[in-house]
């Protein structure tokens, strides 16, 4: 990472037996990690994929964001449009905030070799899914922060 390069941060939550999703949504309800994740990425810029962008529906406010698609003629009122992570990260150096990745499961994969940061919301439940997480290498990254809640525990990470 050059000096002047942005942080590049996964944001997720990660059940036990690391699904992220079903069907296209997150298999459990947890209002205060939805709050979480408007605080952490709120004025920054937000990377996703199209299939994750089109799940929620319309760009997030309060964010710059990015959608990674191969589809060279997608495109969306609001969102930028890269066609791979690395172009996703090299765009968001000129928006505001830290580049913050979103989803889904191809793009936290992409991006991991990139990543600076992971801001990881912690699932206490084993939840069935078709989404998972990327497997990582918890030894090459060092834990600066855990907020414990009932069920769930907000993690930060950073590279070691």
């Amino acid at each position: 990472m050059t000096p002047a390069s942005k942080r590049v941060v996964l944001v997720a939550a990660v059940a036990e037996n690391g699904v992220i999703g079903l069907d296209g949504d997150i298999p459990w309800s947890i209002p205060e990690d939805l709050k979480h994740f408007r605080a952490v990425t709120r004025d920054n810029t937000v990377v996703m994929g199209r299939r994750t962008f089109e799940s929620i529906g319309h760009p997030l406010p309060f964010r710059t964001n990015v959608v990674v698609t191969r589809d060279r003629t997608w495109s969306y009122d609001g969102v930028f449009v890269a066609h791979d992570v690395d172009e996703a990260i090299a765009l968001a150096q000129d928006f505001p905030g830290d580049v913050m990745v979103i989803g889904g499961a191809q793009i936290y994969a992409a991006a991991m070799p990139r990543a600076t940061h992971q801001v990881l919301t912690e699932v206490r439940q084993r939840p069935d899914g078709d989404t998972t997480y990327p497997v990582w290498d918890r030894a090459a990254w060092v834990e600066t922060k855990r907020e414990p809640h009932e069920g769930f525990d907000f993690v930060w990470w950073e590279r070691g």
